[in-house]
């Protein structure tokens, strides 16, 4: 899955698979979790956000199931 480098204080990168509907998040400490059944809605709205660690926060962590990687 191809990772976009975002400007973060936590998050080094974001990607996405539309057709599994999977968001992987690279944090700065070098874990990767990738969470299950995200709708691409979510995703950009994750990606447009103006904090995109407090949008993870609030918005994906409560909703949706994590593995870490």
């Amino acid at each position: 899955m191809k990772h976009v480098s975002v400007t973060s204080s936590n998050i080094v990168s974001i990607g996405y698979d539309e057709g599994l509907q999977t968001l992987e998040v690279t944090f700065r400490g070098g874990e990767t979790y990738a969470y299950s059944r995200v709708p691409a809605s979510e995703y950009a709205a994750l990606m447009a956000a103006a904090s995109h660690g407090k949008y993870l926060n609030s918005y994906i962590k409560p909703r949706f199931a994590a593995t870490k990687l």
